[in-house]
């Protein structure tokens, strides 16, 4: 009788090993007396075969699922190394991050090694570790048996590095198993070892699971990468644009804290000395986020600076240019903005705004909101247009600018997020009046007293402060 087939199961490998819990026959060494065939014995074999294949694939499946469920490199490097270090048995492990494209980042990530244990693996001559090899071959394929480097006992081969035997002996590892991280879509971007205690290796199963996971692995970690990349070009270009110092003005002190939304958006902070020893003080935003708002972000804060120049003693002709500019422009953009004119030696501010939050005027005497006029943002009507308002400051008295990105992380209606701004700035210690940094760190702070990163919105926080003497 014909051995049974085993059926074609959709997404399971045909060539899978067996499960290691099913041992292969031994040859008999003397024939066997005839018996009668066992009916049950082929469907259980079958049933015992098709139960290790499920187990691979929902093992996979978790795995896969965790691994998706990270949004950061140093996250996704993390979960990588612990599933890996699953499927192949070991305990610890290190991931190179080292894209083939040569635009980084280059980082070493470690499991259940401490940053001085991954200094002495960089001891290490970079040709006889396993990722160095394997980074530096000509070509670099997806995982499988001709790229994976397996040592199941690094201290009896005669051919190891002596500085890598003296590094293996003393951080107490015998044995490596090492995959690529790479595809032919992403190409390199690293590789991922891992390290046994003792001379071992894992099986054919488990190196088989492991590359299918290295393979989805690298995917994942190509597309964080790009985001990783495409973040940190947006910050510095926004870095680029923004003021690299604040002006140092006679009769006033400046203090500026800028923090950058996960996208990386529209807001912006400007402060430029002005003809006749004036200030222009500015805070704005610009609809949208990640680089097309940051380089209009960028347009209009040049434009803005130019205005100002010209005439940055009338504000409310200034915002009216910036609105002209931006309605031919880019008419389909919107953005709000504030700007102040300030004469530090009579302590005199003239201020209009186009759909901006008002200033508060932080002081030991009072602690209160500028009573602006309501207007549209810039690029909502055909012309702008809307009064200024005139201010005082008393000597010690802080006022701070600021955009809605401080109060939408807030997460409250806009009334209680207010509220919550003018109790922050009511409460700042009698010492740190002084030092309009301190001021605007203390309500940031107190507003978001979670921190940034677990407030409920991703937008753009700047706060400008400006203490008169």
């Amino acid at each position: 009788m014909n051995a049974p087939h085993l059926p074609k199961v959709a997404g399971i490998d045909s060539t899978v090993p067996p499960p290691a819990h099913t041992v292969a026959p031994t040859a008999p060494t003397a024939p066997a007396p005839a018996a009668s065939p066992t009916p049950g014995a082929p469907c259980a074999a079958l049933q015992d075969r098709l139960a290790g294949w499920v187990s691979d694939l929902t093992t996979l499946h978790e795995l896969t699922e965790r691994l998706a469920r990270t949004t950061a490199l140093d996250e996704a490097l993390r979960e990588m190394l612990g599933a890996g270090a699953a499927l192949v048995g070991a305990r610890r492990g290190l991931a190179v991050l080292e894209p083939g494209d040569g635009l980084g980042p280059d980082t070493t990530t470690g499991l259940e090694l401490t940053r001085a244990e991954l200094g002495h693996l960089e001891t290490v001559p970079r040709g006889a570790t396993s990722y160095g090899r394997l980074l530096d071959a000509p070509t670099a394929g997806a995982p499988g048996p001709a790229t994976e480097i397996v040592q199941p006992d690094l201290l009896a081969d005669d051919s190891l590095d002596p500085r890598h035997r003296e590094v293996a002996a003393r951080l107490g590892y015998a044995a490596s198993y090492a995959l690529p991280l790479a595809s032919e879509a992403a190409g390199r971007i690293g590789a991922a070892v891992w390290l046994y205690d003792e001379p071992a290796e894992p099986t054919e199963r488990r190196r088989h699971l492991a590359g299918l996971y290295a393979a989805y692995a690298t995917e994942h970690l190509a597309r964080l990468l790009e985001l990783d990349r495409a973040r940190v070009t947006a910050a510095t270009l926004r870095a680029e644009l923004m003021p690299a110092r604040l002006p140092r003005v006679a009769g006033v002190q400046l203090a500026a804290l800028h923090r950058t939304g996960p996208r990386g958006g529209g807001d912006w902070h400007d402060a430029l000395p002005l003809p006749d020893a004036a200030l222009g003080l500015a805070v704005g935003s610009v609809t949208g986020s990640g680089p097309s708002a940051v380089a209009a972000m960028g347009r209009l804060r040049a434009s803005l600076r130019a205005y100002a120049v010209m005439e940055g003693e009338d504000p409310v002709a200034v915002l009216s240019d910036l609105e002209l500019l931006l309605r031919l422009t880019e008419p389909a953009r919107s953005a709000t903005a504030l700007f102040a004119y300030c004469e530090p030696a009579l302590r005199k501010i003239v201020l209009a705004g186009a759909g901006h939050s008002p200033p508060l005027i932080i002081g030991e005497r009072r602690t209160e909101f500028v009573e602006t006029s309501l207007s549209a943002p810039l690029g909502m009507l055909a012309c702008w247009e809307a009064p200024s308002v005139e201010i005082s400051p008393e000597p010690g008295e802080t006022v701070l600018l600021y955009t809605d990105g401080l109060l939408h992380r807030t997460g409250e209606a806009m009334d209680r997020a207010f509220a919550r701004l003018h109790a922050a700035a009511a409460s700042v210690p009698k010492p740190l009046r002084d030092d309009p940094a301190a001021v605007a760190d203390h309500v940031l702070r107190t507003v978001l007293p979670d921190g940034l990163d677990t407030a409920d919105s991703e937008e753009d926080v700047v706060l400008l402060a400006a203490r008169f003497a």
